[in-house]
């Protein structure tokens, strides 16, 4: 499982025109999934993403998570995270994970984090989505289950 966290002051996602979700300060988080993941790995992806520390405290230090800021989430699932380039010019996709599990673990992971913070918006599901932010930093972070699942 990955996650391309992205600090923002403001995100949207639209689909055909109309935004399916938006936030404030907070994370948009684009979520891919692999073969190999579990709701085990999403519990632990989950639980590091809102450990992660990254917002700033009074002195301008990175210290601050998720809850202390009272921060927000947008989730978008994004099988692109899984793109092998090694060979040739055009990605293949062999490693994310088949639309039906990655679509249930990419809800699994919306309803964790409702049980963690206020406001969780979400893009589409499988929709050609698109995405805007204002990246505050800009700062951006990627987490890797091969990392934190050791």
């Amino acid at each position: 499982m990955r996650f391309l966290i992205q600090r923002v002051s403001e995100a949207s996602v639209s689909v055909d025109g109309k935004i399916a979700g938006q936030i404030g300060k907070g994370f948009l988080v684009f979520v891919g999934v692999s073969g190999s993941d579990t709701e085990e790995t999403a519990d632990k992806m989950v639980r590091k993403l809102m450990g992660l520390r990254i917002f700033e405290d009074e002195n301008g230090k990175t210290n601050l998570d998720m809850k202390s800021v009272d921060g927000s989430l947008l989730i978008i699932s994004q099988f692109t995270l899984y793109a092998d380039c090694r060979k040739g010019n055009r990605p293949s996709f062999v490693n994310a994970g088949d639309p039906q599990k990655a679509e249930s673990l990419y809800r699994y992971i919306i309803e964790k984090c409702r049980q963690e913070i206020r406001i969780v918006e979400e893009g589409i599901f499988g929709a050609n989505m698109k995405v805007s932010l204002l990246n505050d930093g800009p700062f951006t972070v990627i987490l890797d289950s091969d990392e934190i699942c050791r």
